[in-house]
């Protein structure tokens, strides 16, 4: 019987690649641009060896971040990854706490996505600054505690935080909703000028100064009324 595939046997065998190498590729050169772009930033900023937090160093970190990262494509699994990075990786020798969640906010705030879920409880670091002029149209779902300045500056967006938060929460905010489900810390909405903030646990205090917005503690209005001290 004639073999109906001896015709073929002559054929040369051409070696593909699979999608999935390419795949993987592909994500590893993005998430070495975003490290590079990180790394650029921090050595920037540890030239005065100590990062304190004032407006102006703020908004030239937040600056830089956006243009480091401005024609990048990427997904929020790259940044949920570049959180795990932070996290643990020695690829990053050293971690300034402000810096790198000002660094996560321009991802976000950048994004093509309108909805993004960092799922923050998987990691041992505590970061900062996480919803940092969240834009209006982006929801920010934060899974775990976070630390001091979240959302501050927010700008329109809703940010939903799945844990307690740190000292000054929505400092700054100029509009847009943050929901806390645990607790918040000290200073909550210090100069907030717009938006709310709803809290479903305690709060440690309310800031002195706010220019507007309003403040909820489980749904009962606390601010703008003049409050202070343990609630």
């Amino acid at each position: 019987m004639r073999n109906p595939f001896q015709e073929f046997r002559s054929l040369p065998y051409e070696r593909k690649e699979l999608p999935l190498n390419r795949i993987v590729k592909g994500k590893e050169a993005v998430m070495a641009q975003i490290l590079e772009g990180y790394l650029r930033l921090v050595e920037e900023e540890v030239k005065d060896l100590v990062w304190l937090v004032e407006h102006s160093r703020v908004v030239k970190a937040y600056t830089a971040a956006v243009k480091s990262i401005r024609d990048l494509h990427y997904d929020p699994d790259d940044i949920d990854e570049f959180c795990a990075e932070l996290d643990s990786s020695n690829r990053i020798p050293y971690m300034i706490s402000g810096p790198a969640g000002i660094y996560i906010s321009a991802l976000v705030n950048l994004s093509t996505e309108d909805r993004i879920t960092l799922r923050l409880k998987d990691f041992q670091r505590t970061f900062h600054f996480l919803g940092y002029r969240l834009p209006e149209g982006k929801t920010l779902i934060l899974q775990g505690d976070v630390g001091d300045f979240v959302g501050a500056g927010l700008s329109g967006g809703r940010l939903i935080v799945e844990g307690s938060t740190g000292n000054w929460c929505g400092a700054g905010m100029m509009k847009g909703e943050i929901l806390v489900t645990e607790h918040a810390g000290q200073n909550t909405g210090e100069w907030m000028r717009g938006g709310e903030i709803h809290v479903d646990g305690r709060i440690r205090s309310i800031g002195k100064t706010l220019f507007g917005g309003r403040i909820y503690q489980r749904e009962r209005l606390l601010a703008p009324q003049d409050l202070s001290g343990e609630i």
